[in-house]
């Protein structure tokens, strides 16, 4: 046995059957080993970071990691922006980084980083990051990552693995031993807890990671019934159980002065499963945190804790375990007519989208009114796809989303400038015979930087400024895209047309495309930054 089975052995015996790869020369002994075996369903993907947001998009649904072929450091370095949407996600995965033989990287190669290695990059978006010395070394290092992922909500582990330690002899894989236990809440902390829900104080229960799943919203949403806390929601939910008859949740909006509005009436924040609310930038004269400074914030537990179980013991301590949650009642919206706005198409998608679908979100500023509009739609999971702000997720989320639930149906909500980043995931979708639909929600704009220029500017914007948030020359021609990767694609520019579109989408199995040019005003927006920074 050689390194390379002994590595696939030992991520196999882990459990992983789905690797998404882009590869090359120095992943090619793994390639044959795929080739050779039933246990792994390979997917290729045209670029790294559509790799690493399909693996991304994967775990999340299937609640085991996959694990991606990359090529050496450049090719790992192209899959970092959404890598570092998995990390924020909590996502568990394994990343196998080919590179030069040990003994030729001191040579320095084309491929050698012209400051340092692979895993001096490759930390900063991992949780776990090893190089093996030798091929008795990888197989042993393979299985260390599959089992050291799944602790906690999930780490991202990434084993660099040098083509000698492949080629040369090693011995059997190692025997798995079982997970690695993640940390549980103290019995303390539980009856601390307690006593805070008791208080009398005013509450809001913060969620992220498992807690927002449905059997998560389940428990939590008995201990809000039992105390009169509300139940928030992250900002950038990973997943959330949403529609009809599921828990009710609040989501803590984006913008800074929005959550500032939406926190003021709390006098104390309960995380579990999230991190505390904080801005997403820091602006000149503005406070860092969303919520107020006399509400206190508090961690029951974080991503790393069992949040299940934290919650578990919650309900017992709080005898709640018979309190009915307060759930959300279906409401069907008139068939929307006229204009195509994000509320049109948001109706639409309440209507027609099918029970157990799987919604992808990167709608950017029409992601608003889309998540609105949505909220008492049929039973599906919520996917926000880019927790991490690194635009580009939405595609390969999608892709990953759909192999993990091939019974599933998944609706991927895309701006359009975000899109650009990864469309070559249409090609992986065509390629599996994904159940994808993908609507392009075309402004031919970047257009939540008018919003961030609001905050700087003074005076109206002038050309120059807005021909660097404007991608209208030339307007992206997404039917066009997506027919030359083989997706079957329309375009809609009214409620109507777009309705006709989605239903029959819905209607149909397989890959398609709906280019949406959406008529959208954010000006009400802009005018709160501006009386925001008015101190109005």
């Amino acid at each position: 046995m050689n390194g390379a089975q002994s590595l696939f052995k030992a991520l196999t015996d882990a459990g992983l059957d789905t690797c998404f790869a882009n590869p090359g020369t120095s992943e090619m002994q793994l390639v044959y080993e795929m080739g050779r075996s039933d246990a792994v369903r390979p997917v290729l993907c045209l670029q790294e970071n559509v790799v690493t947001g399909a693996a991304d998009g994967y775990a999340r649904m299937a609640g085991k990691p996959a694990f991606t072929l990359l090529h050496v450091g450049s090719g790992f370095a192209n899959g970092i922006a959404n890598l570092h949407n998995a990390g924020r996600a909590n996502t568990p995965m394994v990343n196998i980084v080919g590179a030069n033989a040990s003994y030729h990287q001191p040579n320095f190669p084309e491929h050698e980083f012209i400051g340092g290695k692979i895993t001096d990059i490759a930390r900063s978006v991992s949780h776990w990051t090893r190089e093996a010395k030798s091929a008795s070394e990888l197989a042993m290092l393979g299985a260390e990552a599959a089992r050291y992922a799944t602790t906690g909500t999930g780490k991202i582990c990434t084993l660099v693995a040098p083509t000698n330690c492949h080629w040369d002899p090693a011995p059997g894989a190692p025997v798995i031993s079982g997970a690695i236990s993640t940390p549980g809440v103290s019995p303390d902390t539980v009856a601390a807890l307690v006593t805070r829900l008791k208080s009398g104080a005013r509450t809001g229960v913060m969620l992220g990671a498992h807690a927002l799943h449905n059997e998560g919203l389940e428990l939590a949403g008995r201990i809000a019934a039992n105390t009169g806390a509300d139940l928030l929601a992250e900002t950038f939910p990973a997943r959330m159980a949403r529609g009809d008859g599921r828990v009710q949740v609040q989501l803590v909006p984006y913008f800074l002065e929005m959550a500032q509005h939406f926190f003021a009436q709390y006098e104390q924040i309960i995380l579990i499963g999230a991190l505390p609310p904080v801005s997403t930038f820091a602006y000149q004269g503005s406070p860092m945190h969303k919520t107020p400074p006399g509400c206190e914030v508090w961690t029951f537990a974080s991503p790393d804790h069992d949040v299940m179980a934290a919650l578990e013991d919650l309900v017992q301590a709080l005898d709640a375990g018979a309190t009915e949650p307060a759930r959300v009642q279906r409401l069907e919206p008139a068939s929307p007519a006229g204009e195509l706005t994000p509320k049109a198409i948001g109706q639409s998608v309440s209507l027609l989208m099918p029970e157990g679908a799987v919604l992808v979100d990167e709608g950017a500023t029409a992601g608003l009114e889309l998540f609105a509009e949505t909220v008492t739609a049929r039973p599906h999971d919520y996917l926000y796809s880019i927790p991490g702000a690194a635009i580009g997720g939405g595609l390969p989320v999608a892709l990953g989303a759909a192999i993990a639930c091939p019974d599933r149906k998944v609706v991927a909500l895309q701006a359009d400038g975000s899109g650009m980043y990864t469309n070559q995931a249409l090609w992986s979708m065509v390629r599996e015979n994904c159940d994808i639909t993908v609507v392009i929600l075309k402004n031919d704009a970047y257009a939540v930087l008018n919003v961030e220029l609001a905050r700087v500017r003074e005076g109206d914007a002038t050309a120059k400024m807005q021909s660097m948030l404007e991608i209208d020359r030339p307007s992206i021609d997404w039917v066009h895209i997506a027919k030359g990767m083989g997706v079957s694609a329309v375009s809609a520019a009214t409620a109507e047309e777009f309705h006709a579109a989605f239903a029959e989408a819905m209607q149909q199995t397989g890959p398609r495309l709906i280019e949406a040019t959406i008529v959208q005003n954010l000006q009400p927006v802009v005018d709160l930054i501006l009386q925001q920074s008015k101190g109005g």
